[in-house]
């Protein structure tokens, strides 16, 4: 099978190099900008869209411009990408995947990609990676690069530069033996295993709050732009940088471990956004526990719920598993033993004790253990042809599930 993988590494620029990355970024920043206000404008003046050729010839026009000279600085390939990342943008706001496009800001993603792999050259017994107008830029060699170059992504993130380099190698179809496991996500517990593995919360953010709170605080106090203001806006930049590496490595480490003992990963399919969202409310309709919410709304977000799963789905794809998301209604209200499905079986938050058995358990540990029974009959579903199959709490045993299935 074909496998597609990016490798990031810390650039280490020199002060011209480290100019240009910066000078290169702002065209492209500059020209996904003008190219979003000529879209804007023409759709005020009912003129229909124009599409990524029609931009590439405006781009020509702007380059030859005597007020836009110095955009022929900048290699063309990466100005090219930033209007196709415009209208990838037009087309996932149509889609209704995303939000409208907005202007870029100075100074937030930076990035700019080239996509043509014979403009360049990778020298991993050196260190170095050749990219157009930047010569040979030396970047710290932590791990081998597997497979051809296919394209590689510049970005910018906590004062330092960074490069992506994605890769194309053809790799062997993995036979996994490991298990199937379920998993409930939760604050208290990270991640708990319908075989009893408990993986502990990091809480990134909460560790660093403090400081991150006086880092801003001090920098509220300086006059905007000011030196003094550049190196407090720095501190707060690396404190963020800190807490999201952190949780970043966190996720990995996590992620690995149970795709490689797994072969079948059940997970809740939880609405993390929905989850998520401020309960403030309107001046008209004021919300109700708007702070209770918000600090429940700031320790979900600092778990990354979403970016586990996504690294579960491609690291399981790598080792021959698979990934399975059920719905997350009632699975910690149903009893694994017996199938009896109430509200007054979960007492507490921590503790699961069945009124109808006398069944006791840790709440998130049947909260697992019914995932994984949701995931296996929707694998069942799925192998019979059954488009819907049951959620978890909708059924009192696996036997009944399999049966309506079969029907």
């Amino acid at each position: 099978m074909q496998r597609f993988q990016a490798f990031r590494f810390e650039l280490k620029p020199n002060g011209d190099q480290a100019r240009n990355l910066r000078r290169f970024a702002g065209a492209c920043r500059f020209v996904y900008n003008r190219a979003l206000a000529l879209q804007k404008a023409r759709y005020e003046q009912g003129e229909s869209r124009l599409g990524y050729a029609g931009l590439c010839k405006l781009l020509t026009e702007w380059r030859n411009s005597t007020e836009t000279v110095w955009l022929s600085d900048a290699p063309v390939h990466p100005l090219q990408q930033a209007l196709k990342d415009l209208e990838r943008a037009y087309a996932n706001f149509f889609a209704k995947r995303a939000g409208f496009p907005r202007f870029k800001k100075k100074g937030r993603s930076d990035s700019f990609r080239y996509p043509d792999p014979k403009q360049i050259k990778l020298d991993q017994a050196n260190s170095r990676l050749f990219l157009p107008k930047l010569g040979r830029l030396r970047y710290r060699n932590s791990r081998e690069v597997l497979g051809t170059v296919k394209n590689v992504t510049v970005s910018q993130s906590g004062g330092k530069w960074f490069v992506s380099i994605q890769t194309e190698r053809e790799a062997e179809i993995p036979v996994h033996q490991g298990t199937a496991v379920g998993i409930d996500l939760g604050i208290v517990r990270f991640a708990t295993l319908s075989d009893g593995t408990v993986y502990a919360p990091l809480n990134s953010f909460k560790r660093h709050e403090t400081r991150l709170r006086r880092a801003q605080q001090a920098m509220s106090r300086k006059v905007k732009f000011s030196r003094n203001w550049e190196k407090a806006k720095a501190r707060v930049r690396k404190i963020h940088s800190r807490i999201g590496n952190a949780r970043r490595d966190f996720l990995h480490k996590t992620s690995t471990a149970i795709s490689q003992n797994h072969a079948m990963v059940c997970i809740e399919d939880l609405q993390v956004r929905n989850m998520s969202k401020s309960a403030a409310g309107t001046a008209e309709a004021p919300g109700r526990n708007v702070r209770a919410k918000s600090g429940l709304n700031k320790s979900i977000l600092d778990q990354g719920w979403f970016e586990f799963r996504r690294q579960l789905d491609y690291k399981l794809a790598w080792s021959g598993g698979h990934l399975i998301a059920v719905p997350p209604q009632n699975t910690s209200r149903t009893c694994p033993c017996c199938g009896y499905m109430s509200a007054e079986n979960r007492r507490t938050q921590a503790r699961f004790e069945c009124v109808e058995c006398g069944f006791e358990e840790n709440a998130d540990v049947v909260g697992a253990i019914n995932v994984l029974r949701a995931g296996h009959a929707r694998l069942a579903c799925e192998a019979s042809g059954a488009v819907r199959p049951p959620a978890a709490g909708t059924h009192r045993s696996d036997s009944g599930a399999a049966a309506r299935c079969r029907a």
